[in-house]
């Protein structure tokens, strides 16, 4: 099987689609039943062709991009401009077998206007699902006939959590939706065997620093419990735009 995976965003750039599609790149690496063509962005203008493995090729097309963690207006519509004749090149000179699109927009919309000739599925990460995202709730209003179109002609449509799969059914009732979550590598991340583990509770969360997240909230949520003498501790793992705010936030907490 040859496939064509679209993602606007691949590290250092972005969050967790970002990294999930990483992740699930080295699961396939070197598989020689898959080949997969890559299209994606880089955080500086100009094309760049990197061989991932053996069997996986990642095209990168540059844009001026000003925050890796923070995506601009401008800089989603620079790249979908610009990604456009490097999709329909990979068409030409490839036959494959399906296209994988993280997002259903932008990277959907190339998808959508060669749906007769290829089929494509959507992965579903969380902005580009209609809800309460205060920053693009214009967006939203002016784009829903589109997202609508791209959704309806998917050869499948899956979300990364239950939550996210809800959002999209209020959005789209008609939709149908599986549910993939992210993994987890079991040999790095597993049960505490240590006796700190019976007397602490430890909390772990991982993500973006982005305003969507509410860390904030779960700050003020761990201080509160701990004033009420339970005894815990909560990792936050993550980078952003809000990395500094909150670790200002956790240095004006009582210790």
């Amino acid at each position: 099987m040859k496939i064509l995976m679209l993602n606007y965003e691949f590290p250092p750039i972005g969050g967790g689609a970002a990294n999930a599609h990483l992740r699930l790149l080295r699961q396939y690496a070197d598989n020689s039943d898959l080949r997969a063509d890559v299209l994606t962005s880089a955080p500086e203008p100009g094309s760049v062709i990197e061989q991932f493995s053996e069997n996986i090729t990642i095209y990168k097309v540059g844009i001026h991009k000003k925050h890796l963690h923070f995506w601009r207006k401008s800089e989603v519509i620079e790249w979908l401009l610009r990604a456009k004749s490097h999709y329909r090149r990979l068409l030409r000179e490839n036959q494959y077998d399906l296209a994988h699109a993280f997002f259903g927009f932008p990277t959907g919309w190339l998808c959508y206007r060669t749906a007769n000739r290829l089929p494509y599925i959507i992965s579903l990460r969380g902005s580009d699902v209609p809800g309460e995202h205060a920053r693009l709730q214009l967006e939203y209003r002016i784009l829903a006939g589109v997202f609508r179109g791209i959704w309806r002609n998917a050869a499948a449509l899956v979300a990364c959590s239950e939550g996210l799969k809800d959002r999209a059914l209020r959005f789209l009732p008609s939709a149908s939706i599986d549910v993939i979550p992210n993994g987890v590598e079991i040999d790095r991340f597993y049960p505490a065997q240590s006796s700190e583990a019976a007397t602490k509770l430890r909390l772990l969360t991982v993500g973006r620093l982005s305003a969507t997240k509410r860390i904030e909230m779960l700050i003020d949520a761990v201080e509160i419990l701990q004033a009420g003498g339970v005894n815990l501790h909560l990792t936050v793992a993550g980078g952003g735009q809000l990395e500094p705010q909150l670790k200002e936030t956790v240095s004006r907490q009582p210790r």
